[in-house]
């Protein structure tokens, strides 16, 4: 039957005849508008089938569906169809059409059937509505169909399977989740790494505390193979076996994220690799595998990476040094891969000894001390204090460049170096030979971020304070028996207290998606957003209780922050695995602005660079000067690391490697001098002079206007006191109090006094310029036109 004979039976058909022949009509369309959804008792069939086959499966969280927009359809070149097969439609009739089928229970529940929840399935509809309603010309089988259900001659429920498909295509996770599900199942990882599987490695567990010789022991084996591969979670270390095993005639290259060096000659491989865990090699053979600090694998966001090392080394002998508390978690994963776990015991090779006593006081610093802090704030307030006794510190954190700390960590190992005290973060409890006598817990209170991504501020863990307590002490070290006490004695019966706990055995490892999951995941939703992705992934992944998929929220960070940027999904990916610090804005706006030279196919320069950070740059004048240089730091760090993954696009390693070895050199210099930047800062931010715009100079040193004033005063101090300083309060008061905290000399002061009288000259000429006038009164203002 040709279409137009179709079309003039169907217009020659009274109304009610129509939907009687419907059936016949359709079956002849079908070729020019293919298959017509079934009625509801055959969608009822489906969908019981479908609910049945994916029973079992968790149920997904749909708030991660992100509905996609349908556009309603505009005049067609062919015209209305289905307006010329029927009759062009009532729009309020079908308007109460569709609010009918909103409201029909039976409805609901099919859509829960197919994974429509209310929250869902209420989304579905808004746009489905939308949908029918703003298009000039819909599908003739929809047209149809509502034409017939406007006319009575067809059940409301007939809409079910349009609705179904409309869903389906502003939430495409619908239609695929069997799929989703098959490509996130993350229960079995061994069968991962079948390169390894191939082997029957000998584990080897060396287990005990810190400076007990675990990793001695195990080095020994890796430098005593014909290959091996060291895997270690921080650069530092990665450098430190790199140097060592080179300078015992094992020639060893090194491989982190930012930095590949080869030893040989000719540029071949050497036999031994010293990397960072995340880039070690699963299809390299190796004899001999070391994995350090493998209680890692617990890690929240890295934990990933041990447990890949763990599983995909191609070693015969695989070893790994750690806590004890991972002993049962990583005996149990051998299980899996049909291994057995060699654990070889150790105990500290030197005493150590919690004291009975808090410091209480920076005056009881003895040469050897380590005050360790959690907060940069207290890194630089200890030092400056400890600065106003007249002695000198070494200062290791975090965010300091390697060079740096290895610098500060020689200055206060020397024993000729007038540096006997060392005031440090966590950073120093891997990665770092120091020559500690006694460690000195400032607080025990440390923000984390837990599994979930959230921020916690609790007591620092048995684990931790072992970890930082153990480098008193040290066996390499001139102090061969190590103490540990707090600053506060208040404090000092619950580090007592967390140092007799047992350590929590260690229950699970952690996981992460793969580029190529992720790629197969796009490939079922290609309209969905990176970040979205991989929610939907976490979401609807499996995994058994040995395992847990690591936090991933810097990854989707990094997604949210180059979604924009027309890049392809894998480069978006690599991207987004870039380790950068998000708290550092620079940092931040810096891998955008690589993302988008890189989709506008423009190499990232050594020329471009300097301009970008704009080079040359001076050494810190203050603290947020020297964090700035950190951040730049960082930034190059990043610049290396992509110039790995995308050599024709960031062409210029080598050169940006000698910049960062002279932005260190400034750095250094910086840190060197700490305290005079401190100094400068402290006094800026305690004067806060901004924020006194109204403050005569001749009351700088005077008493303060206003009690409000003078309670602002006190707490820019820091001041523990809840009282104000009384009226008749005069300089001296103030004057004194500001030196004996070591905050305020006689020269600042005159300084400041300068200063403020230039500030408020200036003050006073842009007043008098912007045309207002001080004692509340003001200038009329002028109306646009009054000229």
């Amino acid at each position: 039957m040709s279409f137009s004979r179709c079309a003039l039976l169907w217009a020659r058909l009274p109304a009610g005849r129509q939907a009687g022949h419907r059936a016949a009509i359709c079956s002849a369309l079908r070729p020019h508008f293919g298959p017509f959804p079934g009625l509801l008792g055959q969608v009822s069939v489906l969908a019981t089938a479908s609910s049945s086959a994916s029973g079992g499966s968790k149920i997904p969280n749909t708030s991660l569906f992100v509905p996609l927009t349908v556009k309603p359809q505009g005049p067609s070149a062919d015209g209305d169809v289905g307006a010329e097969l029927t009759r062009p439609l009532d729009k309020n009739e079908v308007k109460k059409v569709l609010d009918k089928f909103y409201k029909r229970k039976e409805v609901q529940k099919l859509g829960a059937d197919y994974g429509l929840d209310a929250r869902l399935f209420h989304q579905a509809f808004i746009s489905f509505r939308n949908y029918i309603m703003q298009s000039h010309s819909l599908d003739v089988d929809i047209h149809i169909v509502l034409n017939d259900i406007c006319f009575g001659a067809a059940h409301v429920d007939d809409l079910f399977p349009f609705f179904l498909r409309h869903a389906k295509q502003i939430f495409p996770v619908l239609d695929c989740k069997d799929d989703l599900r098959k490509i996130s199942d993350l229960r079995i990882p061994p069968n991962w790494y079948p390169d390894a599987r191939a082997v029957q490695r000998k584990i080897i567990f060396h287990s005990g505390p810190t400076n007990s010789g675990k990793t001695y022991h195990a080095i020994q084996k890796y430098f005593s193979a014909k290959s091996g591969v060291y895997c270690g979670p921080l650069k530092l270390l990665a450098h430190e076996i790199f140097e060592k095993s080179n300078a015992a005639g094992v020639p060893c290259d090194l491989v982190t994220g930012e930095e590949r060096v080869t030893v040989q000659p000719d540029g071949k491989q050497a036999s031994h690799v010293s990397c960072t865990v995340e880039m070690c090699s699963v299809t390299t053979p190796y004899e001999v595998a070391v994995i350090d600090e493998i209680q890692m694998i617990r890690d929240p966001a890295r934990g990933w990476a041990w447990t890949r090392a763990l599983l995909g080394l191609c070693a015969e002998e695989v070893h790994l040094c750690g806590e004890p508390a991972a002993i049962d978690l990583v005996t149990e994963l051998m299980y899996t891969t049909g291994e057995e776990v060699e654990v070889r015991d150790y105990k500290r090779l030197t005493p150590i000894s919690v004291l009975d006593h808090a410091l209480e006081s920076l005056d009881n610093l003895r040469p050897g001390d380590c005050i360790v802090c959690f907060s940069k704030n207290d890194i630089y307030s200890v030092s400056r204090q400890i600065e106003i006794r007249g002695l000198e510190s070494a200062v290791i954190y975090g965010s300091l460049p390697p060079g740096t700390k290895l610098a500060q960590a020689k200055k206060f190992n020397d024993p000729n170096d007038p540096c006997k005290i060392l005031v440090a973060t966590d950073a120093i409890g891997m990665g770092l030979n120091l020559s500690i006598r006694r460690i000195i817990f400032y607080s025990l209170i440390k923000p984390s971020i837990n599994e979930k991504g959230e921020k916690e501020l609790e007591p620092i863990t048995t684990s931790q304070a072992l970890q930082i307590a153990g480098r008193a002490g040290r066996f390499s070290s001139q102090f061969k028996e190590g103490e540990v006490t707090t600053m506060n004695q208040e404090d000092l019966s619950l580090l007592k207290e967390i140092l007799k706990r047992p350590v929590d055995p260690i229950t699970a490892a952690g996981l992460h998606p793969t580029a190529e999951q992720i790629e197969m995941f796009a490939y079922h939703l290609p309209d969905t957003t990176l970040s979205n992705l991989i929610d939907i992934f976490v979401d609807f992944s499996q995994v058994d209780g040995q395992y847990f998929v690591c936090n991933m929220d810097d990854f989707k960070f990094s997604a949210e922050l180059i979604q924009h940027i027309p890049l392809s999904l894998r480069v978006r990916y690599i991207f987004c695995t870039a380790p950068i610090n998000k708290k550092q804005p620079f940092v931040c706006s810096s891998l955008l602005q690589f993302a988008r030279q890189y989709s506008r196919n423009e190499p990232l320069t050594f020329a471009w660079l300097r301009r970008y950070i704009k080079w040359p740059l001076l050494p810190p004048k203050n603290i947020k000067d020297l964090m700035d240089l950190e951040a730049v730091h960082d930034v190059l760090d990043l610049y290396l690391w992509l110039s790995y993954r995308f050599m024709d696009m960031f062409p210029d390693a080598s050169l940006i490697r000698d910049l960062q070895k002279e932005l260190d050199g400034i750095i250094q210099d910086g840190v060197h001098n700490i305290t005079k930047l401190i100094k400068v800062s402290e006094t800026h931010k305690l004067l806060n002079l901004e924020g006194f715009p109204s403050v005569s100079q001749s009351r700088l040193s005077g008493t303060l206007k206003s009690q409000a004033r003078r309670t602002r005063s006190t707490k820019a101090l820091g001041s523990k006191a809840t009282e104000p300083p009384s009226p008749d309060a005069g300089e001296l008061s103030l004057a004194s109090r500001l030196v004996q905290q070591g905050l305020l000399t006689p020269d600042m002061l005159k300084q400041l006094e300068k200063e403020w009288m230039t500030q408020q000259t200036e003050r006073s000429k842009e007043r008098t310029e912007s045309g207002t006038h001080p004692k509340g009164t003001r200038r009329k203002k002028k109306e646009p036109n009054s000229d």
